[in-house]
């Protein structure tokens, strides 16, 4: 099903920078896959609910595995855990039994037009340089009447808040691209050829030093961080639900958006 899969991400304008998340993540492999925020939750239980009456699934960004896992126990054929780090796929197939291993760009996925009829990402797009591309790499792999389940995390509607937040993102996480709003991503679904069948937006409550250790973020930039955070405007604390105790922040809160989509004929 794959025997054309490339060994992490290929030339392209973007080469460098996929390289960079490549290295980081399989810097983080092993921390990922133990993180609360990664390993459990209502949110993941609901991409492979979506999922369930599928046979073959590809999971993009497969991190540690916990998504392509979540899948495979609905009971389909063929799961896939797919990612540009080749340590994460190594980590997700040493944890997950039958699972099937490929790494990959995810903007340019090495299969056939038609080959899955369900496709999943997790928290993960916000790293990709082209999110376009991406979203038609999709539609492309998917047969028709095929199940897109995605999940990222995403900006507010209000510019403020959203330029706020990718901000605290990229300094913890140089890797980081864009959180975009859900009206974007909804609107680069509907033009790859997709329909939406659900949407479901929710909070995902971090603490601080786990998320700050999860790319290694130390000295200055987590200092900045920190203060970005602790020092945020009214609107944003509240937005963020930012909690501060003794000078420190505690914990935090990303936004994020669920999105059930189906391949048109």
């Amino acid at each position: 099903m794959h025997d054309d899969a490339e060994d992490g991400p290929s030339d392209g304008p973007d080469d460098e920078q996929k390289r960079a998340v490549a290295a980081a993540f399989d810097d983080a492999a092993a921390h990922y896959l133990e993180s609360d925020a990664h390993r459990q939750g209502g949110d993941l239980e609901q991409l492979a609910d979506w999922c369930a009456d599928a046979t073959r699934a590809l999971d993009v960004a497969t991190g540690a595995g916990h998504t392509a896992d979540a899948i495979a126990d609905r009971g389909l054929d063929t799961v896939i855990a797919a990612d540009a780090a080749p340590s994460m796929v190594a980590t997700a197939l040493e944890a997950y039994d039958g699972l099937e291993g490929v790494i990959v760009d995810a903007e340019r996925l090495p299969f056939a037009p038609g080959t899955f009829d369900a496709v999943t990402c997790r928290i993960a797009a916000h790293h990709f340089p082209d999110p376009v591309t991406y979203v038609s790499e999709v539609a492309r792999v998917l047969e028709p009447g095929g199940t897109f389940a995605f999940e990222d995390s995403v900006a507010p509607a209000d510019e403020s808040l959203g330029t706020f937040i990718n901000r605290v993102e990229r300094l913890r996480d140089p890797t980081h691209v864009e959180c975009y709003t859900t009206g974007q991503w909804l609107e680069w679904l509907r033009e790859a050829g997709f329909e939406i069948e659900a949407t479901k937006r929710m909070k995902k409550h971090l603490d601080f030093e786990d998320w700050a250790d999860g790319q290694s973020c130390t000295g200055e930039p987590r200092r900045e961080v920190e203060r970005l955070l602790r020092e945020a405007s009214p609107d944003a604390k509240a937005a963020f639900d930012i909690e501060v105790v003794d000078g420190r922040v505690e914990s935090f809160a990303t936004h994020k958006c669920l999105i059930r989509a189906r391949r048109l004929e």
